[in-house]
């Protein structure tokens, strides 16, 4: 909207003259990184910021089941299934990683009270908590594009979390190398504004968004035609027919579109342009979280994670999120 500055660009730009400039994160492409905005209200509790990989590979089929608490016995199982990443294709290049900033709380963070507070001890300088989270982002992208990137121990072995070991003192280190490069201030100045002041001065802040908002692209589960055999001693166990969900499969332009954030919500500001005939897929819903250890109460049964190997979601992983085939929950997964 004329006016109005464009948070999600100036992101982009800023991230593009990053990568320029940081050796360490200097492999990115960011015609593969898409930048979007979800909503967050300011003063709310949550991430302000969350890198989304889509280049994960389809996992090994698995299935989910439920056991008794007492006896220890599988009491069901739901049928077979794979987990897939949407293809999506914006700007007319295959993206491999989204990164997502919540507006307009990202505007107003600060350094005070954060994990990354230590590191910046001889600044004052508040907008600089913004321009850590920018490049702690991109440092989630891993150099060999195999999902999100894990930090090795000296060992040789890697963190449990995607935040362990240094992993805030080197993102520091790169904010620092960021600024020692003497980058231009236009490309910066946003970040030292807070959300007041966007609204007062230029009218407020628009950004790119997926429709149907504030839905976006995600892991999608998908039902195996063929069913594998079980083993013998699980033959038995009752199976739940997979409750088929449409979930979408590619995303293009036309799945985008520009909205104005303001304080307590959120509208599209774009016209809607003529939508392209997309495959759509029954599969699970389009809005799927993870989440580790859930456990229902009804029938005194305890749930378990489908059999198969795990891979990386997100980066953030504050609710134990983090496989894409644990046991699949409703909650949704805005403070991710």
């Amino acid at each position: 909207m004329p006016g109005m500055v464009n948070y999600t660009d100036r992101l982009t730009r800023l991230m593009c003259d990053i990568v320029a400039r940081v050796p360490a994160l200097s492999f990115i492409n960011m015609a593969e990184v898409l930048v979007f905005a979800r909503y967050g209200r300011i003063g709310s509790e949550g991430a302000f910021a969350t890198c989304h990989c889509l280049n994960l590979p389809t996992t090994e089929p698995g299935y989910f089941f439920w056991r008794d608490r007492a006896s220890g016995q599988m009491t069901r199982r739901s049928e077979w299934f794979v987990t897939k990443s949407p293809v999506v294709m914006v700007d007319g290049q295959v993206k491999k990683y989204l990164i997502s900033f919540t507006l307009p709380r990202f505007c107003d963070q600060s350094l005070s009270r954060s994990r990354k507070e230590k590191f910046y001890r001889r600044t004052t300088d508040d907008w600089i908590a913004k321009l850590d989270t920018v490049i702690h982002e991109l440092y989630h992208i891993d150099p060999g594009s195999n999902g999100i990137r894990r930090i090795d121990r000296v060992d040789g072995t890697c963190e449990a979390s995607y935040h362990g070991g240094d992993f805030f003192a080197r993102v520091a280190v790169m904010v620092q190398q960021y600024l020692d490069s003497a980058p231009s201030p236009e490309i910066y100045e946003f970040l030292r504004h807070d959300f007041a002041t966007f609204e007062s001065r230029d009218g407020g802040i628009v950004g790119r968004a997926f429709r149907p908002f504030p839905s976006y692209p995600q892991r999608f589960m998908e039902r195996l035609e063929i069913q594998p055999a079980c083993d013998p001693a699980v033959a038995g166990v009752p199976i739940d027919p997979w409750r088929h969900r449409v979930s979408r499969v590619l995303y293009t332009d036309d799945d985008v579109h520009l909205r104005h954030f303001m304080r307590d919500t959120s509208r599209a500001v774009s016209q809607r342009p003529r939508r392209t005939r997309l495959p759509r897929h029954a599969g699970s819903r389009q809005n799927v979280s993870v989440s580790v250890g859930l456990q229902h109460s009804a029938d005194a049964h305890e749930t378990f994670g489908p059999v198969g190997r795990g891979q990386m979601l997100d980066a953030h992983d504050a609710a134990g999120t983090g496989r894409v085939d644990e046991r699949v929950g409703t909650k949704d997964d805005a403070d991710v």
